[in-house]
């Protein structure tokens, strides 16, 4: 009589942005082997993840007040909040439209179709960018969370071959055109994000100029 196999043991995901962040060439094997749906990935990680850069925005927004023509301003609660939901929203969207890129691009790189796989390989790829949007805590050091969140490129170019079974030769290829696409999609997102914040913003000093005239 043989025994039942044991059930499958989640990693956590401490342990999976350690990994994924430390040994990815490890890793990415792992996670190519792994069942998952989209609805997992996204509730048991992306959610998580992408929250932190506009959380992080938030706080810093409130602690970290900005000049505007002399005056010193915080970000409004309602407006920052607000931002923060939309750019929470729409960074998810963005995996999820990526992902759509990834799945679509890999016959044109001798790569095979799966929605699942290429889902996988935009949300991990994204977990550098995600870690190191912590920097948005404090707006000065906001740029080094986007320097650091470069590494999510090496990542790309790590897990594409990995997941879509794209020719080595073809790999490079294959990552520049998904990162533009990215970098597009992130512009579009911190655009529309900014555009909220902005508004309250503005509107508020109209509000203030009022007051006083």
């Amino acid at each position: 009589m043989t025994a039942p196999n044991p059930p499958a043991i989640d990693p956590g995901l401490v342990a999976r942005v350690q990994n994924i962040l430390m040994r990815p060439k490890l890793e990415w094997p792992v996670i190519a082997a792994e069942y998952a749906t989209p609805r997992s990935l996204f509730a048991r990680y992306a959610m998580i993840l992408a929250a932190i850069g506009p959380v992080a925005g938030l706080i810093g927004g409130q602690l970290f007040p900005i000049h505007i023509f002399g005056s010193v301003m915080r970000t409004p609660a309602v407006g920052g909040l607000l931002g923060a939901i939309v750019s929470w929203g729409l960074s998810l969207l963005s995996v999820f439209v990526l992902a759509l890129i990834i799945d679509a691009l890999a016959p044109t790189f001798n790569g095979t179709k799966d929605k699942v796989q290429s889902m996988k390989v935009a949300v991990y790829s994204m977990t550098a960018a995600w870690v190191a949007s912590i920097f948005n805590l404090f707006p000065a050091l906001a740029w080094l969370g986007g320097l650091l969140g470069l590494y999510g490129f090496y990542l790309l170019y790590l897990g594409l071959p990995t997941l879509m079974k794209t020719p080595q030769d073809k790999a490079l290829g294959y990552t520049v055109v998904v990162v533009i696409a990215a970098i597009v999609l992130a512009m579009v997102v911190s655009a529309i994000a900014a555009g909220v914040v902005a508004s309250f913003v503005i509107g508020t000093v109209g509000l203030g100029a009022l007051a006083l005239s």
